[in-house]
């Protein structure tokens, strides 16, 4: 084979040059000089020394990448003047791959390489020889080492870093815009020959796009894509390495470009006039009606502002922005009137907020359409000529007087009469009234600014030909005031005076209140009723007054209290006045006027009693106890009248002495079988709840006729138990259950029913009616279940 050849050329090359040049990891064996001696023990028994040196160099061999034969590949072969050619010498192989990847005959020295190999996965392999002598085992030369490296091939084509690229650019952008950079690499060796030597070129994206061969840069190569006519791009590039040659190995990578957007659109309203229509009774506010220019760009490139810029409507209605829907929406901004005015024109401007300086050249971006509004005529309720009244009266007002008018007309063409009222809720004591034709208020009431000096009214104003159509109006009434109070004391005053007192002491302040407010404030003025020996009131003019003794001492013996009555006098028209009374006690003071004691029986009895007088009245209390006591326990003497009067009164009478029994579980008191059948009765039976005081002979009561009727039955039991020692005196309730013999459906009684051994045949309430119906069928029902 040519290859092999030039392989085993190669080898002999460089053995024949040990200057080759070799990788900084490769290392060359040294020299070695064996040198032998000769030992003996005379001197002239020495040996010769000898000295040889190593015939067996090398540095490295090489071995092409990726081998397809199907024998092993040769590398090189080791050999040493040392081997004689007598089979002798055995060749030894250790270190990367020794005995997996490479092989050397153990005879010859020739190495094989036994698989292919990669230079991507490993570019050279470190190798140890060694040549032994095979009768003894000694190595013949110290162990060297040597390199085989993997010579590249152009087995790998290039590869992108990134399978698809992503990359944006503006719209309208120039040529030559940066784009995006790709690259790719190539797994060969860089430094043998052009491998991994790459170049770029571009098989899909023209005429838009264009690639640097070198440098993988793409750009821009048409000017003004406009991304309203088509926004993605798919551009695909080439990576081929051989530098392009023909032959060489190449790769490929989409790069997705897109147009982001710039505002080149300016807004457009898709028609030049739009017409809407609105309720004259819509409130300030609400919608009108909704306009939309449209805007080819996108985000905020598209972004538009509405503005009313011309019309006779703009200071009636207003428009808005809708930020999610870029819609213009009409509102009402004032009440609108159809008797006024029916139709609206408005000039309604669109304009872009985010301008780029960079397109004006392409227009003005906004645009303008005309809105016509028209106003539609609705029943409109009453409309009040004021939104709310203020009504001041005086108080002293006669009542049915008017106070005031309220005024309220239709808004429509109609012009449909008016009927006016008052919501009693804000008028509960019904103090006011209004005229329903007029809408005039008076009083139908007396009014007091003192109890309520506001009355807050509303009124209320309904058409006559449509009564829900209503409008209400506040009414505030202020009630105005006159001086009607007089003024009295600030509080009720009780003061005392030192009976040591000298003549002019002040002992008291007075001051007074008064329920009216004159405008310039109140002035009170204070004097007394006569002249008084003992006392004095010193106005002070500040609506305050002293009290001052006018002799020296007072003796609480003589007189224990005085009584000093004041007129009080305000300053308004008609001029108001009132007395009141100022209660003085005489005290014991110490030097310096504190009060020590006082005499109580004066401010406890006003006019003094004797003691003959209050034994009296204790006396004539005593007798009034001692008649009610006697009357008393002769009532509880008299005679108790009997519960039946006559045998002619027949009726039931329980008598209750308030103690109770233990109920139905009470069994030792009385045997009920005596009420469930009055032949029933037991004679020797004797109450259990209680023990007779003396026994008597039970007495038995002479048996009934058959025919016995029950007002007879029950007369007789009265007599017996009348004359019946045994009978109670104590706590009893008689009950008389017994209903006669004669009637048809016997004793209604349940008492009898719990005794009945026989069963009860409920089959003639069938037979009753309807109304026995349910009955029946409960009864018959309660039957079957028993049976089964």
């Amino acid at each position: 084979m040519l290859s092999q050849q030039f392989l085993v050329l190669l080898f002999w090359v460089c053995l024949s040059q040990p200057s080759y040049s070799k990788p900084p990891s490769t290392k060359r064996t040294t020299d070695h000089t064996y040198n032998k001696l000769e030992m003996g023990v005379a001197g002239n028994d020495r040996k010769i020394l000898r000295r040889s040196k190593r015939g067996w160099m090398w540095n490295q061999f090489f071995l092409l990448e990726e081998y397809t034969g199907t024998d092993y590949q040769y590398v090189g072969k080791l050999h040493t003047d040392q081997d004689k050619g007598d089979g002798n010498l055995k060749y030894i192989l250790s270190g990367d791959g020794a005995g997996t990847l490479f092989t050397i005959d153990e005879k010859t020295g020739d190495i094989h390489a036994m698989q292919r190999l990669d230079r991507e996965e490993r570019a050279y392999y470190t190798l140890r020889a060694q040549a032994i002598d095979r009768r003894n085992g000694y190595p013949v030369e110290p162990e060297s080492e040597f390199i085989i490296k993997i010579h590249d091939i152009n087995d790998n084509e290039p590869k992108f870093t990134k399978e698809v690229y992503t990359a944006s650019i503006p719209e309208m952008s120039d040529v030559g815009t940066f784009v995006v950079q790709v690259n790719a690499t190539d797994a060969d060796d860089p430094n043998y020959g052009n491998s991994a030597k790459i170049t770029y070129n571009i098989l899909q994206g023209q005429p838009y796009f264009s690639v640097e061969p070198d440098t993988g840069v793409i750009r821009t190569a048409l000017p003004n894509m406009n991304r309203e006519s088509r926004e993605q791009y798919q551009v695909v590039i080439q990576a081929k390495d051989m530098a392009g040659q023909r032959g060489g190995l190449s790769g490929t990578t989409t790069v997705n470009v897109t147009l982001s957007d710039v505002n080149d659109n300016p807004p457009r309203f898709p028609q030049s006039t739009y017409q809407l229509s609105v309720s004259e009774s819509a409130p300030v506010g609400s919608l009108v009606g909704r306009i939309k220019a449209t805007d080819a760009d996108i985000g905020e490139n598209a972004e538009v502002e509405y503005d009313i810029i011309d019309g006779d409507g703009l200071k009636m209605f207003d428009i808005i922005t809708d930020k999610d829907t870029q819609e213009g929406v009409l509102i009402v901004k004032k009440p609108l009137d159809f008797e006024r005015k029916r139709v609206y024109t408005l000039k309604v401007e669109a304009r872009n907020t985010h301008l780029d300086p960079h397109f004006f050249h392409m227009g003005p971006f906004k645009d303008i359409a005309t809105v016509k509004v028209v106003v539609e005529d609705v029943d409109e309720p009453p409309v009040f000529s004021k939104p709310s009244y203020l009504i001041e009266v005086h108080e002293d007002i006669q009542v049915g007087r008017i106070i005031g008018t309220v005024m309220a007309q239709d808004p429509d063409a109609i012009n449909s009469p008016i009927r006016f009222s008052l919501d009693r809720h804000t008028d509960l004591d019904r103090i006011f009234n209004i005229h329903t034709g007029n809408g005039s208020i008076y009083a139908s009431k007396q009014l007091d600014r003192e109890t309520s000096p506001w009355h807050n009214l509303t009124v209320i104003a309904n058409e006559i030909n449509n009564p829900k159509q209503s409008t209400r109006v506040p009414v505030f009434i202020r009630v105005l005031d006159i001086n009607d109070n007089s003024p009295t004391f600030a509080i009720m005053y009780d003061t005392f005076v030192c009976e040591n007192a000298r003549a002019g002491q002040l002992i008291q302040t007075i001051s007074a209140i008064d329920k009216d407010e004159p405008p310039g404030g109140h002035k009170f003025f204070f004097s007394l009723v006569s002249t008084n020996p003992n006392f004095t009131v010193q106005d002070n003019e500040d609506n305050t007054a002293g009290i001052l003794t006018r002799r020296n001492g007072y003796s609480r013996h003589e007189m224990s209290h005085y009584l000093l009555p004041v007129v009080i006098s305000d300053n308004d028209y008609p001029i108001q006045s009132s007395t009141s009374t100022v209660t003085i006690r005489v005290c014991t003071c110490d030097n310096e006027g504190n009060m020590q004691s006082c005499n109580a029986e004066a401010m406890i009895l006003p006019a003094g009693l004797s003691t003959g007088a209050l034994v009296a009245i204790l006396l004539c209390i005593i007798i009034l106890l001692i008649i009610v006591v006697l009357f008393a326990a002769l009532r509880r003497q008299k005679k108790k009248e009997p519960l039946i009067i006559s045998k002619e009164d027949i009726r039931d009478n329980i008598v209750s002495y308030n103690d109770e029994g233990g109920g139905e579980e009470d069994t030792q008191a009385f045997d009920i079988g005596t009420l469930r059948n009055p032949e029933a009765i037991d004679d020797s039976k004797l109450r259990r709840d209680i023990l007779p005081e003396t026994l008597f002979l039970p007495r038995r009561s002479p048996l009934l006729r058959a025919n016995t009727d029950v007002r007879d039955f029950i007369s007789q039991r009265v007599r017996e138990n009348d004359a019946d020692p045994t009978a109670p005196p104590y706590d009893s309730l008689a009950t008389y259950a017994y209903e006669g013999n004669g009637s048809v459906a016997e004793s209604l009684s349940s008492l009898g029913s719990v005794v009945a051994d026989e069963d009860q045949d409920y089959d003639y309430l069938s037979s009753w009616g309807p109304r026995f119906n349910k009955l029946a069928d409960m009864y018959a029902g309660a039957d079957s279940d028993r049976d089964s």
